[in-house]
């Protein structure tokens, strides 16, 4: 046996009645399990009472008429999973975030809100959105797939950089001196990159996690790249064992790969 055994990390990805077509029909499930926030407590409650790790919200930003029942009509990842942290206390939140199409000082701001709400279980599933629909809803040109990579590989660093912008002590909030801050511990970004251009600081201070865990799906080279410099759990296709040590053998040289976490499960934007 071995000395050093590791604990595998389970989730629940939460998605309204499930992902059967047309569950939402079953006579034990609400109809609009999608939009039923008293429904979404009682999922996570269950998940966490069962030890679960985490808990997942995908997400996509454009639907037409023959889009699933549940794409169709769903809450916002951060406002939903802000709302399970109010009735759960260990499990992790993890949602999705396009990185084409919102902006790094916003999500920087959401993500670190959401961990200090639940004291230190927020997570960022990254994507960068493959439909071009997803542009129509924003007014742009829909980015190429490398192009898309190369500006969520720029959106990473802005966003981890801005949370850094507060050391950890750096509100001291004394009533009697009146100093609320040290200056000295507060770091501007000045990120001017080729495709943002972010001054900071951010907004908020350093959260409990100080940088939320980000998850990543991307199967592409493209993808597995930016999975392998940035992410510290990677959702695959895998069915066996096999294919998902396939696929963290694929994951471009060691030397930009930090150690994964293998989460076998088809997610992403969706």
């Amino acid at each position: 046996m071995s000395q050093n055994p590791q604990r595998i990390k389970l989730g629940l990805m939460l998605q309204g009645a499930g992902g059967f077509m047309n569950a939402w029909r079953h006579h034990r499930v609400p109809a609009d399990a999608s939009v039923n926030v008293s429904w979404y407590h009682q999922l996570a409650r269950q998940a966490e009472d069962a030890g679960l790790d985490f808990l997942f919200v995908a997400d996509g930003l454009h639907i037409n008429e023959k889009s699933l029942p549940h794409f169709l009509n769903r809450f916002e990842p951060v406002a939903l999973l802000s709302s399970l942290a109010s009735v759960t206390e260990r499990i992790g939140l993890a949602g999705t975030i396009s990185t084409s199409y919102s902006d790094p000082f916003t999500v920087a701001r959401q993500l670190a809100t959401l961990d200090l709400l639940s004291h230190g279980r927020a997570g960022w599933n990254v994507v960068t959105s493959p439909l071009e629909g997803s542009a129509r809803n924003f007014g742009k040109t829909h980015p190429e797939h490398g192009q898309r990579y190369q500006i969520a590989r720029e959106y990473i660093e802005v966003v981890q950089g801005l949370w850094n912008s507060w050391e950890e002590d750096a509100f001291i909030r004394d009533k009697q001196s009146g100093e609320f801050f040290d200056a000295s511990k507060l770091h501007k970004l000045n990120h001017q990159g080729d495709h943002f251009s972010v001054e900071g600081p951010l907004n908020i201070q350093r959260s409990p996690q100080g940088q939320p865990v980000i998850f990543q799906a991307g199967a592409s080279e493209s993808g597995i790249r930016l999975a392998a410099a940035t992410a510290d759990a990677v959702f695959t296709n895998a069915r066996t064992l096999e294919e998902a040590e396939g696929y963290a053998a694929s994951r471009i040289p060691d030397s930009e790969a930090p150690a994964w976490k293998i989460t076998g499960c088809p997610c992403g934007e969706r």
